[in-house]
């Protein structure tokens, strides 16, 4: 018990500190004013394709790659002076390589099932989180003293899709140094959601789940260490996967994992359409795409679905919203009705320690013994050393070149034991145990993206431990696919995670497939208008 009293004081005292810190924040914070309350509709029905459809319809020459990428830059300049999405484009050149592509599907006298197999995304647009190195662009990740930094190489995962004939468009905002839910930092500023420009977009990878969601990028590349991919395509109202560990490459992005953080971090795809996330995965992952047999078939009636609604209720932890309890007992009656399955309701006690088991396994040195960077080291990099109660105080006087956001983790770390807690260790063990067990190789488990729809600007400051609904899955390596389900009264996204074991994905995918015809997948923001 008396670890448990322990943990109610941190709370409170954190909680404590994030509310002075955010009335002082809104005091000075520059308010956001918007002369529009949605974005302009899709008008261009390229637009409305999936990655595989365009691919196949520029392979055929019914379009030419030029006209796709066009219609994208078009939509990317109508709707990003509102989202604030794109940081940096390459417009140009990818209208000349759209332009190449065009004269090479001229020129081939194979036919189109040789163009298929060899560049399966031929002549398709893609955008890049801006953490990910891109040849030629900006690779920040929001930092300051990063800011004249320009990739001189692609990251594997970027260059794998390139050599599948993808184009990159540009590069897409993040939240400072990857380690928050909102997509923001002094660099280049506050991303808005596509479905209300008020609310956030979520983090890390949130400009690329702000792109997509505004219809305005059909793929992109993002990485995952506690939800950075299914935290945006929650709030964005799109697809997205976290693979099983190791099977797509993490290098060429920044910073890089460290310690036993290299175990939890996963690069994966993000789209509007789920058929497109099996050909991503299947590209990304290179040689190590063959560990998931992806191309072998699936029968959902033949798998055990699970429905956990919520993680037993943690004291630091968010109620799960009524409306997102709802569609998941509208996705358990479904796959019930439609397969003829019984799914189990299952309450696991170890889930409620998420945030504790999280922030252990994030702080324990790697196999070598060396602890991992701290995150006060990655603020400092190519500057002086950061000390977090000093730049806190500059912070409160309007000088610091960092986010609160960051700075608080930074504060946060000086007060982590680097002994950690043998209870919470067990726990860990026990969860890791016990949904290995559970899932098997059929196993299919449902649970809630975050307990909360995408909040206003600048409240998650309230709630910084909500992340802890993704972030246990990347402790425990397991694969999970994030699947939109619709909107809310509010007109905000839906959504949950589709959990299964390790190298199971090919499971969680064919069922956001099922999940996108039952539910109808993405739904475009210029036709909703959020509720005052």
């Amino acid at each position: 018990m008396a670890l448990t009293r322990f943990e109610r004081f941190l709370g409170r005292l954190l909680r404590a500190v994030v509310w002075m810190l955010f009335a002082v924040f809104k005091l000075f914070a520059p308010q956001q004013r918007h002369g529009v309350s949605r974005l302009p509709p899709i008008t261009n029905p390229l637009l409305l394709l999936s990655a595989m459809q365009l691919a196949r319809k520029i392979r055929r020459k019914a379009v030419t790659s030029v006209e796709v990428v066009q219609a994208y830059i078009d939509r990317i300049q109508e709707v990003n002076p509102l989202i604030n999405a794109m940081v940096k484009d390459r417009f140009s050149a990818a209208l000349q390589e759209a332009a190449q592509v065009d004269k090479l599907i001229e020129e081939e006298t194979g036919g189109e099932e040789v163009l298929e197999d060899r560049l399966p995304l031929l002549g398709v647009p893609i955008t890049v989180k801006e953490a990910f190195a891109l040849q030629g662009m900006p690779n920040s990740t929001g930092l300051l003293t990063r800011r004249d930094l320009v990739s001189g190489v692609d990251a594997p995962s970027v260059a794998l899709l390139k050599r599948a004939g993808a184009i990159p468009l540009g590069v897409t905002n993040c939240s400072e140094l990857c380690m928050w839910l909102e997509s923001h930092n002094h660099l280049y500023g506050i991303t808005n959601n596509p479905y209300d420009l008020e609310r956030i977009v979520g983090g890390s990878s949130g400009g690329e789940g702000s792109i997509l969601g505004a219809g305005a990028s059909v793929i992109g590349i993002g990485s995952d260490i506690g939800g950075s991919i299914r935290i945006p395509c929650f709030f964005n109202g799109i697809f997205g996967h976290k693979p099983s560990t190791g099977i797509v490459s993490n290098d060429g992005q920044y910073p890089p994992a460290s310690g036993l953080q290299k175990g939890f971090l996963c690069t994966g795809p993000m789209c509007r359409y789920a058929e497109d996330l099996i050909p991503m995965l299947s590209i990304m992952g290179g040689p190590n795409a063959n560990k998931l047999r992806l191309s072998a078939e699936v029968d959902l009636k033949k798998l055990r679905f699970i429905s956990v609604p919520h993680n037993g209720g943690s004291h630091l932890v968010s109620p799960v919203d009524a409306q997102l309890l709802q569609a998941q007992k509208m996705v358990v009656r479904r796959l019930e009705d439609d397969l003829g399955v019984k799914v189990q309701t299952l309450f696991i006690p170890q889930l409620k320690y998420s945030f504790q088991i999280w922030g252990t396994m994030m702080a324990s040195p790697g196999k070598d013994g060396k602890p991992p960077t701290t995150f006060a080291e990655l603020m400092s990099e190519g500057g002086k050393k950061v000390w977090p109660v000093w730049e806190l105080f500059k912070w409160l006087l309007g000088f610091s070149s960092h986010t609160i956001a960051a700075i608080g983790l930074a504060l946060v770390e000086l007060f982590q034991s680097s002994h950690p807690s043998p209870f919470i260790l067990q726990q860990k063990e026990k969860l890791q145990q016990e949904l290995e067990e559970l899932l098997g190789t059929d196993g299919v488990l449902l649970y809630p993206s975050h307990p909360q729809i995408a909040p206003k600007h600048h409240h998650p400051i309230f709630t910084p431990f909500n992340f802890c609904y993704t972030g246990i899955f990347n402790i425990l390596g397991l694969p999970v696919t994030q699947c939109p389900l619709g909107l809310s009264e509010e007109g905000l996204p839906l959504g949950v995670q589709i959990v299964t074991g390790k190298l199971q994905d090919r499971l969680s995918l064919a069922t956001a497939l099922y999940l996108e015809k039952a539910f109808g997948g993405w739904r475009e923001p210029g036709k909703t208008t959020a509720k005052p």
